[in-house]
Formats: structure tokens, C-alpha cells, sequence
């Protein structure tokens, strides 16, 4: 039912729910789950050189397309993500809001899964 009314919803309510996302990575406060699902894929023990890396990559991606980079860490390592932003950086603008959407989408399916099972 997410899925759907997300999908259904026009592009500019689409894009304020992708915009809610922080950077990969970034220095925002985090949820207590997006804390977890980050250092699940490594993200907070990223070298300096890492870390510049995905600085880089999260501004590349934000003034291309005006929207943060949304990736589904559960179960992905920090080279996974490099290497879907490298790749996703390069895509065109409608397709990759349909991927954010996706993975938004992948996010909250985690989650009520997570709640469900405990």
C-alpha cells in the first residue's frame, strides 16, 4: 500500500519524501534505524579517504539531480554503496528518481519487516 501510494503521488511529493533522506554517511542526526542499517554497511567506521569519497559523491549526486542519494544499506557493505553511487551518479534524472523511489520504497519494507518480526 506504501509502495503504491508513493508511486501514485505527483513528483513533487515524491521528491519532498526523498529529500526527508539524509546524506549516506553525512554528519546529520540520524533515526535510531537509520544509525543501525548505516553502521550495519560499515558506514561509520569509514576511513578519511572513504569519507571524502562519499562527501564527494553525495554533493555530485545532489547537484545533478536536487535530491539526496537513497540507497537500502540493510545487508549491503560500504563497497556496495560506492559502487551503486559511482554507477548511479551517471544515470538519467528519470531514472533515478524512479530507483530513489524504489529504494525509499526498500527502506520502509526493511523497517515494518524488522517491527513485524520482533
Amino acid at each position: 500500500a506504501f509502495e503504491t501510494a508513493v508511486r501514485a503521488a505527483n513528483r513533487d511529493a515524491q521528491l519532498a519524501l526523498i529529500r526527508a533522506h539524509p546524506d549516506l554517511a553525512g554528519r546529520a542526526k540520524l533515526t535510531d534505524d537509520s544509525a543501525k542499517e548505516q553502521a550495519g554497511a560499515g558506514l561509520d567506521t569509514l576511513t578519511a579517504e572513504e569519507l571524502a569519497r562519499f562527501t564527494a559523491l553525495n554533493e555530485a549526486y545532489k547537484t545533478r539531480f536536487g535530491f539526496p542519494f537513497i540507497f537500502a544499506v540493510k545487508g549491503a557493505t560500504k563497497h556496495m554503496i560506492i559502487e551503486a553511487f559511482e554507477a548511479r551518479v551517471q544515470h538519467p534524472e528519470a531514472e533515478e528518481l524512479a530507483i530513489a523511489i524504489a529504494q525509499v520504497c526498500r527502506i520502509f519494507r526493511f523497517r515494518i519487516e524488522e517491527r513485524v518480526r520482533a
